[in-house]
């Protein structure tokens, strides 16, 4: 099988990385194969929205701490088609961040959260 690389992005994989950009056609590769290795979370934002940038730090202090257990898809849901993916997840609002874990979401929450919420939200599916 030959895998096609379809952006400079990608071209380097994002396998290795803890915090990556993902979107709609990158994301079947990017997060739901690769939760099968490892937890994903992925955060649905927009830039026009204040409580994205909120939560975008926090999410990016605690990410480290997982030594490579838990990976970070960010998505820009105004960029292409990433809305889709907000209608596919059926994302009400955002900050949205989903949890996949064996190809599916297994849970999620909304808004921005503290450091301290986002970390028992991960280690509640950490086994």
């Amino acid at each position: 099988m030959t895998l096609q690389h379809h952006d400079h992005q990608h071209t380097i994989g994002v396998g290795d990385r803890l915090i990556f950009d993902t979107d709609l056609h990158h994301f079947d590769i990017d997060v739901l194969e690769a939760s099968r290795h490892h937890l994903v979370l992925v955060d649905l934002w927009a830039d026009w929205c204040g409580p994205c940038h909120f939560l975008a730090p926090v999410l990016e202090r605690v990410i480290p701490a997982y030594a490579g257990r838990v990976r970070l898809a960010k998505v820009e849901v105004d960029e292409g088609d990433n809305m889709k993916l907000a209608g596919r997840y059926g994302a009400r609002g955002f900050p949205t961040v989903l949890l996949f874990k064996d190809g599916e979401e297994k849970d999620r929450f909304h808004s921005a959260r503290p450091e301290h919420f986002v970390r028992r939200f991960i280690d509640a599916h950490l086994g």
